[in-house]
């Protein structure tokens, strides 16, 4: 797949340079194979990179260029991803194990992304604030410094453009830290974000484990922001870290996202919907629609639907583009998983279907499980409650709207939920009654870098995306021009 022989190198502070910490690897999830070996850096990287970053960002002109200038940068980056799309989208099947066709949309979405933080940079405003005596008032935003985009394993550029493409849209440096088991993509795109035009030193990334690299980066005094995607718990970590710096973070969470079919709902739309909800991506999605509540009239019915398709699911090697669902991550995660079911087993759950790793020979090597339906147990379980973070979908009925909104509010995540009717007012009703950052209706999964994401409760704080997405890598500043002809009276 690549050349294993030598050591990758990283990218700090605008160099690519072997890290002088532990060696490391990706392996592919398919077959365990390595695709690339590296050293994640040592502390003494750690503190280089920052300090780099701090230098480039005080003396490369970056956050002094026009919004317009930045934008162009912005511009190429994303024109050179597409250039790039199909080498990007292999690099990133053979990096976390997603279907070929799953990682060009990730690829066109990182492009994407680059593209409306690029406009959304060169058309930002800024307020003249109505005045309230003989002054004229201005909000205006700056760049904070050197920020931190702290990312997952599960959709690496496209959680890596999300974050990279505000903050250097805002005039920020920038020091990204990949999942440890995900290194590839963060350093393919720093390399394309240099070569677009962005300064030495502003784009640094920093492979390695999260509970040294990224709780070394989190404490830095010089870094002012961290935008975080992952699990519930370090988020909290690194909100406790940020507390004590009275630092801003971003932190998109955990997820148990509830998926609400009704008596009226197109049931070929709701039968797809909800497989893709829940079974793309292996379901190691943090929106997954890993909840399901089935009218009770209709939920036997739905459920021999539902399950005679999920068993119908093409599992197998993600270069075949045939393939809708590829492994796992990595051994130790299909475990955990694999825990999940035989736990949700013994609080009384019945299988519908999967529940255990497919055979044959292609599967043997790979981390694969098969898509997975639980049924029989009532909301309160552990499996209903905990986030799994994979192909497992637990099936509940409800009797009406009040008990399906007190079921799909009884959690402590809320970062997304899908309604499957006909009727407009009830998906009013419900969509306005559900706790969730977003809700998805007659659809699932859908994304647009227009639109804001984050979670309530445990889902997380904070917003990315959206046009005002760039702000929240800026300080607010709010300047007052004095118009008084007299001097101000105070000491006369």
């Amino acid at each position: 797949m690549t050349d294993t022989d030598q050591l990758l190198p990283l990218f700090i502070a605008g160099e690519r340079r072997l890290g002088r910490g532990d060696e490391t690897a990706s392996l592919y999830p398919a077959t365990g194979e390595v695709v690339a070996r590296l050293r994640a850096p040592s502390a003494e990287d750690v503190e280089g990179a920052i300090v780099a970053a701090d230098h480039a960002f005080r003396t490369s002109g970056w956050a002094q260029r026009k919004p317009h200038e930045r934008a162009a940068v912005l511009h190429r980056v994303a024109a050179l991803i597409r250039e790039r799309a199909e080498p990007l989208a292999q690099r990133q099947r053979q990096d976390n194990g997603k279907p070929i066709n799953e990682t060009r949309n990730l690829v066109a979405s990182a492009a994407g992304t680059f593209q409306f933080f690029a406009a959304a940079c060169e058309t930002m405003e800024e307020a003249i604030t109505p005045a309230r005596g003989d002054y004229l008032t201005m909000s205006v935003h700056e760049p904070m410094g050197v920020v931190a985009a702290i990312t997952p394993w599960n959709s690496p550029i496209a959680s890596e453009a999300q974050k990279l493409a505000p903050a250097l849209a805002a005039g920020n440096a920038v020091v990204v830290k990949p999942a440890e088991v995900t290194p590839l993509m963060a350093l393919e795109l720093a390399a394309i974000c240099e070569e677009a035009g962005v300064p030495k030193g502003v784009v640094s990334v920093l492979c390695g484990r999260g509970s040294v690299i990224g709780d070394a980066i989190t404490r830095h005094p010089l870094v002012k922001r961290v935008s975080f995607t992952g699990g519930t718990g370090t988020g909290k970590h690194i909100a406790r870290i940020a507390a004590d710096k009275m630092m801003p973070v971003s932190l998109e969470l955990g997820g148990k996202s509830a998926t609400m079919v009704l008596e009226d709902a197109d049931l070929d739309h709701a039968v797809n919907g909800v497989l893709f909800g829940i079974f793309s991506s292996s379901g190691e999605s943090c929106i997954a629609g890993s909840r399901l509540f089935v009218a009770r009239k209709l939920y036997d019915a739905f459920l021999d639907r539902l399950a005679q398709r999920a068993a119908a699911l093409r599992v197998g090697d993600p270069a075949d583009e045939r393939t809708q669902m590829g492994p796992l991550i990595t051994p130790k995660h299909r475990d955990t998983v694999e825990g999940y079911v035989h736990l949700g087993l013994s609080e009384g759950a019945r299988l519908r279907t999967g529940g255990r790793r497919p055979e044959g020979r292609v599967y043997e090597r790979g981390n694969y499980y098969l898509p997975t339906i639980l049924e029989g147990v009532k909301n309160s379980a552990q499996v209903c409650q905990q986030e799994i973070f994979g192909p497992v979908l637990v099936a509940m009925p409800f009797d009406d709207e009040d008990d399906l909104v007190a079921q799909a509010n009884d959690s402590v995540y809320a970062l997304a939920a899908g309604i499957w009717t006909r009727d407009y007012k009830k998906a009013w009703r419900l969509a306005r009654a559900v706790q969730a950052g977003t809700v998805w209706i007659n659809t699932y999964k859908q994304f647009s870098a227009s639109t804001p994401f984050g979670g309530w409760r445990d889902s997380g704080l904070g917003r990315e995306k959206g046009r005002l997405g760039i702000q929240q890598y800026m300080e607010q500043k709010s300047l007052y021009w004095g118009l008084n002809e007299q001097p101000l009276p105070w000491a006369n």
